[in-house]
C-alpha cells in the first residue's frame, strides 16, 4: 500500500500528583488550549478534555509515529512546565508518574466524548477511585492483574 492510514483514538486518564485538586474551573479552558497545541505539534489532535480537581480526561488521536507513552510524557511535561512559567512558586503543580490509555474505536467515538464532557455530573454519584477501576474492568482488565495499592498509592 502507497499511503498508511490510520485513526489511532485514545481515551487517557491521569491524575495529580498525590491526587491533590491542582485543577480548578479557572485553569482548565486554558490548560485545554495548551494541551490542545501541544498535541497538535506532535501531529495529534485533541477532541474532548474534561478534568476534576485531581485528574483528566482526554479523547485524542495520536498520529502513528509517536508512542501513546511518549506522547503522554510530552503532555504531561509541557502542562506542567506551562502552569509553572504561568504561575510560577504560587501554584504548586505536578501529574502523577503513570497514565492510563485505552484505544477507542471510531463507532465509540461520540460515547467517550460524552462521558468525557459529563465528568461533574458523573463524580457527584461515583469517587475517581471507583470510576477508574470501572473503566479498567470494563476494559476487560481483571482485578487481579493490578494492584490498587500502585494505582491510587
Amino acid at each position: 500500500m502507497a499511503h498508511t492510514f490510520t485513526d489511532l483514538l485514545y481515551h487517557c486518564v491521569f491524575s495529580t500528583k498525590e491526587r491533590r485538586p491542582f485543577i480548578d474551573g479557572d485553569l482548565l479552558p486554558e490548560l485545554t488550549r495548551v494541551l490542545g497545541g501541544i498535541i497538535r505539534d506532535r501531529k495529534g489532535q485533541l477532541l474532548e478534555c474534561n478534568a476534576m480537581p485531581d485528574h483528566i480526561h482526554l479523547l485524542v488521536v495520536f498520529h502513528p509515529t509517536i508512542s501513546v507513552s511518549d506522547m503522554l510524557k510530552a503532555i504531561k511535561a509541557g502542562a506542567t512546565n506551562w502552569v509553572h512559567s504561568r504561575f510560577g512558586k504560587t501554584r504548586a503543580f505536578a501529574w502523577q508518574e503513570g497514565f492510563s490509555g485505552f484505544t477507542v474505536s471510531y463507532s465509540d467515538k461520540d460515547a467517550v466524548a460524552s462521558y468525557i464532557r459529563g465528568q461533574q455530573m458523573h463524580h457527584q454519584k461515583q469517587t475517581f477511585e471507583e470510576e477508574f477501576i470501572e473503566l479498567l474492568q470494563r476494559e476487560g482488565i481483571s482485578l487481579e492483574s493490578y494492584d490498587p495499592r500502585f494505582i491510587f498509592g
